[in-house]
């Protein structure tokens, strides 16, 4: 038979991460990131405005911003409690991103958490399913990466076992397990029906690929019936109207005792049937990414996730498969490098050591109220699903080699092309924003860089005028690309924000300007997978609901 392990292989989760712990200890010597000068990032912050602003909506953000810079005014004390939050914590910046990412009360399917489709493979049946991409877990490490010959910090790898993010009434939290014993059990959702499955021998070994097949095996025959109330599928509301039903839950004992041990366990694995079949290779893919994304509606498969986890791993009984990642707990970068570590890492053999338990069938007492609760997600979910569309284009005339061989960025001259091709549809420059990696510091996540600017506006609006010369003005907006890489305006007005949220001080009315809202957000995914759904830390007070994601 083919290799079982079909979908990934993921780290032995004793100590619930990839990295070993000799790369652990660079932690410590990765340098911690400085507050920037307060005037410095609002000069930065207009200077970005003036690229696509009308002049009376600039100058009114230039008077807020004045009055935010009062010597002794509410912008001086944010920045001066910011500093002293700087010298106390590891990372002002991420701190200041969790919190934020936290107190957001909108989904977190779709708006969000991701997803990643991996490699269709071809299966027949139930039985397939189960042997072809059962999950294995061996023991392993990454190394230590680098960028520009820089360490990253490898700590995010950590966060993305046993994690989950726990509803709250006014703010999220984060659950991260810190236990000297660690979970040794994942949980497995099949036809909306939670199961705990242990993936230990009593002598400590893995479970072997054919012992997860009986235990998978067992799990599905256990749950044949598809009537059951999808409790899953309550992840999938508001946030503060699913920490209600949270609450709701909480009250009675058996169905607390099923939420810690969803929420505790190292992932989920969900176990989907077929999708309707689409004949159109471009339409199933579409699908795909739907089923990986937010499980296709109320009527699929959105009931069989726990979208507050870390890490979903997404098995369809007609061969998709792929990971929905919790944004929270860890970047994107980071979810693709563990599927690339997995596909990458040879099989374990081993011998089976005991007569296996029965893996243990979570079990949820449902009020009428709850019972309504769900109904009412099934239809704001189902509402949701229908105002999202992906497209997918593949672009073969070239790649990266030979935009390199012309010495310019390719990330660069993608984002030219980006805000070219917004410019042609809808006759006017769009705002766009990339992510950009932090790990380079202590902790680091993710920061906003804003590839709009004069340069591009000025080469957008020549491109098609044949008498412009169109190679010297890409030359000169690839300079300012690379410049904003090194700006940290939207770091630095979060980190503001959360200042007046802790200090209980009115939000200023700088930071409620819808002034600098942007129309387009950008990633790029390794070769290896697609990313879809993800929602920028930097989103806020948008002027229009309609999101218009751009894959590179």
């Amino acid at each position: 038979m083919v290799n079982p392990c079909g979908l990934m292989k993921l780290v032995k989760p004793v100590s619930v991460t990839l990295v070993a712990g000799r790369d652990l200890s660079q932690l410590k010597t990765l340098p911690k990131p400085t507050v920037p000068p307060l005037k410095r990032t609002c000069k930065l912050y207009l200077s970005f405005l003036e690229t696509f602003l009308q002049p009376e909506e600039l100058n009114h953000t230039k008077k807020l911003v004045e009055e935010f810079l009062i010597p002794g005014g509410v912008g001086e004390t944010l920045q001066k409690g910011l500093e002293r939050r700087a010298c106390n914590t590891e990372n002002w910046i991420t701190d200041a991103y969790l919190k934020y990412e936290c107190l957001k009360r909108k989904p977190l399917v779709i708006l969000l958490n991701f997803a990643i489709l991996c490699t269709r493979k071809d299966i027949r049946d139930k039985q397939g399913q189960i042997r072809f991409h059962v999950c294995m877990f061996c023991s392993g490490t990454l190394p230590v990466e680098y960028m520009r010959g820089k360490p990253l910090c490898m700590k995010q790898y950590e966060q993305v076992f046993s994690s989950c993010r726990i509803p709250g009434a006014k703010t999220d939290f984060l659950l991260f397990d810190k236990s000297s014993n660690p979970p040794k059990n994942i949980t497995v959702v099949h036809n909306g029906q939670f199961f705990l499955l242990d993936i230990y021998n009593s002598d400590g070994t893995l479970l072997t690929v054919d012992q997860l097949c009986v235990q998978l095996e067992r799990i599905c025959n256990s749950s044949l019936q598809t009537n059951v109330d999808p409790v899953g599928i309550l992840t999938t509301q508001r946030r503060d109207v699913w920490s209600k039903s949270y609450i709701s839950l909480m009250q009675d004992e058996t169905n607390k005792e099923s939420l810690s041990a969803i929420e505790s366990s190292i992932l989920t694995l969900c176990l989907d049937g077929p999708m309707s079949p689409v004949s159109d290779e471009r339409m199933c893919r579409k699908a795909a990414f739907f089923q990986m994304l937010h499980g296709g509606g109320s009527q699929w498969y959105s009931g069989n996730r726990w979208f507050d986890k870390g890490l979903q791993v997404i098995i369809g009984e007609d061969g998709h498969r792929g990971i929905n990642c919790g944004h929270t707990v860890a970047d994107g970068t980071v979810f693709m490098a563990i599927c690339d570590h997995a596909v990458e890492t040879p099989n374990v053999i081993q011998t089976p050591s005991d007569p296996l338990p029965m893996p243990q069938k979570l079990h949820f007492n449902i009020t009428p109220e709850i019972k309504q609760d769900i109904e009412e997600a099934k239809q704001h979910l189902d509402t949701v699903v229908q105002n999202v569309d992906v497209e997918i284009t593949v672009f073969d005339h070239f790649g990266k080699n030979a935009i390199k061989a012309r010495k310019m960025s390719p990330d660069a001259f993608v984002q030219m092309a980006i805000q070219l091709a917004y410019y042609r549809v809808y006759q006017q420059c769009c705002v766009t924003v990339e992510p950009a990696s932090l790990r380079t510091f202590r902790l680091g996540r993710l920061a906003v860089i804003r590839p709009t600017s004069s340069a591009s506006v000025a080469f957008v609006k020549a491109f098609d005028d044949p008498n412009k010369q169109k190679v010297d003005l890409l030359e000169k907006t690839l300079k300012e690309h690379k410049k904003s890489t090194e700006m940290d305006i939207a770091e630095h007005l979060i980190g503001l924000m959360c200042q007046a949220s802790e200090k209980n001080i009115p939000e200023p009315d700088v930071f409620t300007d819808t002034s600098g809202v942007f129309h387009v957000t950008t990633s790029q995914p390794s070769p290896g997978g697609r990313t879809v759904g993800h929602d920028d830390p930097a989103r806020r007070n948008s002027k229009s609901q309609t999101i218009k994601p751009i894959q590179t």
